[in-house]
């Protein structure tokens, strides 16, 4: 557990780039390394992007930075000054309630909300670049912001599919050697180029393994690395150069389909943000509306959205009646009526009437923003089988590393073997025992669930409530007594006046609004109507926003609405 940080200790959040840290075995190893550090608070991961925010008093920069490169990571830092917006104990609502969805809440101090989720809102990342004095720099590890950019996603792109393709082609070669090794007969020249086949294999596929692995040894770490590359150069020097070959092969294959299960977890929470246009239609000092990006768009500004455009911030309607669909925030399927003095929220879609909106927070502050936060801050966050299977690792692999060694020390005085069978079998010990199914399977099971979730509007605080989901008995839904198919129907007519039942079928089958559609529906099935609504003719038609509908039959005005109206 993190050491408290001196009472009134400045704190920001350190951004650093970390090219090694691609998969969660390096995850693991950063969280040990930094954990125990004074004052470290939130740890929030990126593998994708290799990146690393770090909540933590100013002084501690330099401390962690040290610790980092210590161990063998090469190290950039992206931003230093930026302050947290979240503080331990505290967190923020994540989904619209009452008030604007702008304003957040504390929760209880323990991480449990109080009956729905929560999220940390984060700051919109930055890609400004400071100078960094020497104490954010330890050697030729650490690289000045300004040196070097940050990955991007068209860099990160082609990394991975270079790597694909260095590992399927690896993969071929293996094969190649394999089949040397059966066919080609047992002469130098061949034995020569099936070694060499096999060692192409092993460069193309193992480069990065090995120097994960050096690393872990040179810092006397045993991990699966260090494993890995301890097995493949053994059986590679007693002669089993196929079997190095492909199992480097199909190992480094294994690591790919990991770090893409767990890209495509992260990207799709990453789409919900595109729910959001990344522009709005502002008004201007001289009463101009100009498009411009939502992410300039000030708090207080006002913003204008037409029918069947989505909205790009949270604020508040000034002018204009409306029934927007908010079921890509709320879930709720039936679109509902704004007007004057209501709460809009981002990614949600007007659909009638124009609606003028006064923001209430920026375009990162927003509900959907934090919607997402709330996913990404469940993923950084380990589940407690995780931290479980994470301390069993640190324990096991170098307990399998003792048992192979005996194994190769051992068998010639036990088990009469040779020397050679007896390294033989250690090599396999470690490459059959290696933990890497469990230690990898585990969080990449708990963000493609958490992912999986928040796709079907379901959003989970974190692993450890996702395990907790097991002892639910039973589900208690706030839905005022029912739940919603999206789809209304008529349910009882008050009137028989087949006269009256005729207009408002006729007026009804005009909108497209789902109450509408519902009683124009519900009064053909009924047999109702004496006419069908075509056969009556309906002048003036208009639909007001949030109110209904209403049309001159006969010269006379009919609505079809609320009954307030």
């Amino acid at each position: 557990m993190a050491r408290a940080a001196p009472a009134g200790a400045a704190r920001t959040r350190l951004q650093l780039q970390i090219p090694a840290m691609d998969c969660m075995v390096e995850e693991g190893q950063i969280r040990r390394l930094l954990q125990p550090l004074p004052g470290i608070g939130r740890l929030r991961f990126d593998l994708p992007a290799r990146r690393l925010d770090v909540d933590a008093p100013a002084a501690a920069q330099a401390a962690i930075l040290s610790v980092l490169t210590g161990a063998g990571f090469q190290v950039q830092v992206l931003d230093a000054g930026h302050a947290p917006t979240d503080r331990p104990g505290a967190a923020t609502s994540a989904l619209p309630a009452s008030g604007c969805g702008c304003h957040g809440h504390d929760d209880d101090g323990h991480g449990h909300g109080h009956g729905h989720a929560h999220a940390h809102p984060a700051p919109a990342h930055h890609d400004h670049h400071h100078n960094h004095d020497g104490a954010h720099r330890h050697g030729e590890a650490v690289a000045p912001a300004q040196s070097t950019l940050p990955l991007d996603a068209a860099a990160i792109a082609r990394r991975d599919r270079r790597a694909w393709q260095q590992a399927l082609a690896a993969l071929v070669i293996a094969a190649g050697a394999e089949l040397l090794h059966l066919l080609a007969p047992e002469t130098l020249p061949w034995r020569a180029a099936g070694m060499a086949v096999a060692a192409l294999a092993i460069g193309l596929s193992g480069l990065a393994v090995f120097a994960k692995g050096l690393r872990a040894l040179r810092h006397g770490r045993l991990d699966i690395s260090a494993l890995m590359s301890v097995a493949v150069t053994g059986a590679f020097l007693i002669g089993q150069w196929p079997e190095a070959a492909m199992v480097m092969a199909l190992y480094t294959l294994a690591e790919l389909i990991e770090a893409r299960s767990v890209t495509r977890a992260r990207q799709a929470i990453q789409g919900l943000l595109d729910l959001a246009p990344p522009q709005a239609e502002v008004r201007q000092s001289d009463g101009r509306w100009l498009t411009q990006p939502a992410a300039s768009v000030a708090r207080g500004a006002r913003v204008r959205v037409r029918p069947g455009e989505r909205l790009a911030l949270d604020g508040r309607v000034v002018a204009g009646r409306s029934a927007v669909d908010q079921s890509p925030v709320t879930g709720e399927s039936i679109p509902v009526d704004k007007t004057v003095g209501d709460e809009v929220w981002a990614g949600t879609i007007n659909q009638q009437g124009t609606l003028e909106f006064e923001v209430g927070c920026a375009a990162d502050e927003t509900v959907l923003a934090r919607i997402v936060q709330v996913v990404k801050d469940a993923q950084s966050r380990q589940a407690p089988i995780q931290r479980f299977i994470d301390r069993f690792a640190a324990r096991y692999t170098p307990a399998v590393f003792v048992l192979a060694l005996g194994v190769a020390l051992g068998g010639p005085l036990l088990a009469g073997l040779s020397p050679l069978q007896a390294v033989y079998k250690a090599l396999v010990l470690l490459v059959i025992a290696c933990p890497c199914a469990l230690v990898l399977s585990t969080p990449v099971t708990v963000v493609s669930a958490l992912a999986a979730a928040a796709r079907r509007g379901i959003l989970v605080k974190g692993g450890e409530f996702l395990e907790q989901a097991r002892h639910l008995r039973c589900v208690a839904l706030d839905k005022t007594g029912t739940l919603t198919t999206g789809r209304p129907q008529l349910v009882g007519v008050a009137t028989d006046a087949a006269p009256v039942l005729a207009i408002a079928r006729a007026l009804a089958a005009r909108s497209d609004h789902p109450v509408s559609r519902a009683i124009a529906q519900g009064l053909a099935a009924r047999g109702g109507a004496t006419a069908p609504p075509v056969d009556i003719e309906v002048e003036d038609f208009r639909a007001e926003p949030g109110r209904g509908v209403e049309g001159r039959v006969g010269g006379r005005l009919w609505r079809l609405g609320q009954l307030g109206w």
